[in-house]
């Protein structure tokens, strides 16, 4: 809220160069930073009484931009990328996956290894949780098992995420 908007009946002000201005009415407040050529800005509005600031609006708007922008600048942001498995996989292509899923949790994605059974193989589900312990066993070096394997319907997941 700002110039005319606040219509609180008592606000704490604080002037431009962050001096304490005390307590006052809202409207003695909003003459004051019309005298400074600025804006009344509510700063704390659950404070009590509160707080508002004599600023110039629109700079208070480009700062508070710029700094959730600089924020946003720095925080990552982790995906999910999937490998998909079956019962009946060879070596070499079991390896092919590995390496795909070593790229991912370099780059700092977290893989969701998916066993996918059809037909006649779900009646083996429990004889081939080993291909998923030796996925996770393959890439013990740089990632652990964010989650253990946990059948879902017609397949198979584990979650593996990079070490710290």
């Amino acid at each position: 809220m700002i110039n005319e908007q606040i219509r609180d009946r008592e606000i704490r002000l604080i002037g431009q160069n962050g001096e304490q201005l005390g307590i006052m009415s809202a409207r003695d407040a909003y003459l004051k930073a019309q005298e400074a050529g600025l804006d009344l800005v509510k700063i704390a509005p659950t404070a009590k009484p509160p707080v508002c600031k004599i600023i110039d609006y629109g700079k208070y708007r480009y700062e508070l931009a710029r700094k959730e922008k600089e924020a946003k600048k720095k925080q990552k942001t982790i995906e999910i990328k999937e490998v998909r498995l079956s019962p009946n996989i060879d070596t070499n292509d079991l390896n092919t996956k590995v390496g795909a899923a070593r790229k991912f949790i370099t780059k700092g994605d977290k893989v969701k290894v998916t066993l996918r059974f059809r037909g006649r193989e779900m009646a083996h589900m429990n004889s081939s949780k080993y291909i998923l312990d030796e996925f996770a066993e393959s890439l013990s070096d740089i990632a652990t098992v964010d989650k253990a394997p946990k059948v879902e319907g017609r397949s198979m997941t584990m979650f593996l995420t990079a070490k710290r």
